[in-house]
């Protein structure tokens, strides 16, 4: 063999471990194939890229305006945090009630009242504040020269507890990011918390509500006003004037 052909069938098998250790087990046949770099892999990424854009863009026109509780995608509306709602079976209230209270009055109102949970007459109506503590609540409202139309009205749970019990902190858990949906989609400039399940949610703390009520706090840069639950001036007639004094306050602020 000639030193010619010994070099070459050198190069040869030096080019074959190469290619076997790359994966390789097609001999390559052009010339100039023993010097050529493998392109297979930069091949195939760009159409697998190609391939996964489509997938994409159509998860993004599908998604819905509140892509999770809570979390909304600019332009969402109530109607659409309702529709997220469903027919909510997230917490065992689901399993004694007769509808969902999601809410009512103006989804544009500059004043927002906040209360706990409905009540009987709220569970058979679908509408909040409707029962004795509601019929308060009107009288309030009206006393602040709004009506019930031109404020907004909602609880921090939408199902009635069992025998009008407090609700429970997996319960409030539950149904907190679709209050909290609510007030993003009003933007009220004033809330009123009634009570202290109102306003312990809202705030994210556990001071009484006789120690909070009447100091105006914050809520995600809305003025909140924590005052009395209107089932507990029904129990407590004598701390009425220190409710009004708040609402007077709220009056106030939203230049009444």
């Amino acid at each position: 063999m000639s030193d010619e052909v010994r070099d070459i069938a050198l190069e040869l098998r030096r080019h074959l471990a190469w290619q076997e250790s790359d994966g390789t087990r097609q001999i390559l046949k052009e010339p100039g194939a023993l010097k050529a770099p493998p392109v297979q892999a930069q091949k195939t990424a760009p159409v697998q890229a190609q391939k996964a854009a489509p997938v994409q863009m159509q998860r993004a026109e599908s998604a819905p305006k509140v892509a999770e509780p809570g979390v909304l995608i600019p332009g969402a509306t109530l109607d659409e945090v309702r529709t997220e709602l469903g027919d909510c079976k997230r917490c065992k209230l689901c399993n004694g009630r007769t509808q969902i209270v999601f809410g009512s009055g103006n989804p544009r109102a500059e004043l927002v009242f906040v209360g706990e949970g409905p009540g009987e007459e709220e569970d058979k109506q679908g509408i909040p504040f409707v029962g004795a503590a509601g019929q308060l609540l009107t009288k309030m409202i009206e006393a602040m020269k709004f009506s019930r139309d031109t404020v907004y009205i909602c609880n921090v749970v939408k199902c009635r507890p069992p025998g009008n019990r407090n609700p429970e902190p997996e319960e409030i858990q539950s149904c907190e990011p679709f209050l909290r949906a609510q007030l993003r989609v009003i933007k009220p400039k004033v809330i009123v918390a009634l009570g202290k399940f109102a306003a312990q949610t809202l705030l994210r703390e556990d001071t009484t509500i006789t120690r909070l009520r009447g100091q105006w706090r914050s809520y995600e840069g809305i003025d909140l006003m924590p005052t009395f639950h209107p089932a507990y001036l029904l129990r407590s007639p004598e701390e009425k004037k220190k409710a009004w004094m708040d609402l007077q306050e709220v009056m106030k602020r939203l230049g009444k």
